[in-house]
């Protein structure tokens, strides 16, 4: 697939896959007869993982590292270094749920009240306007 098949694909820009192939976060892609890059599945598989990893908060440094222990193969280091990167990243994304919960109960919560003070709001200007005079 050309390059702006692979964008619309991916929801990238035609600028960012060009630019992350030129920072080494991908492979150099594969070009047809007429130089033209050409993406096949795996490089879109690739680019979901790491819209993934993005998405998640991982930096793009990380991001980097991975993507070079990645080219080293499948060797237990390499391995070993993939696996304890992403336990790491995971942990941290655990944390942040735990803290975005936290915050979104407390969100929940105001929203709560506000409804209660608005019907209380409500009750009591009726009752001004019904009141006898």
């Amino acid at each position: 697939m050309t390059i702006a098949q692979a964008a619309e694909a991916t929801g990238l820009t035609v600028h960012t896959l060009r630019y992350y192939e030129r920072i080494g976060l991908l492979d150099p892609v594969g070009r047809g007869a007429n130089r033209h890059r050409r993406f096949c599945q795996e490089d879109l598989n690739w680019i979901a993982f790491l819209q993934k990893l993005k998405s998640t908060g991982l930096p793009l440094r990380a991001m980097l590292h991975y993507a070079r222990l990645r080219r080293q193969g499948n060797g237990i280091d390499s391995l070993g270094q993939r696996r304890a990167l992403l336990q790491a990243h995971t942990l941290a994304v655990q944390a942040t749920l735990t803290e975005l919960q936290g915050n979104l109960l407390v969100l929940q919560q105001k929203i709560a009240l506000y409804g209660e003070l608005e019907r209380q709001a409500a009750v009591d200007q009726y009752m001004a306007h019904t009141a006898p005079q």
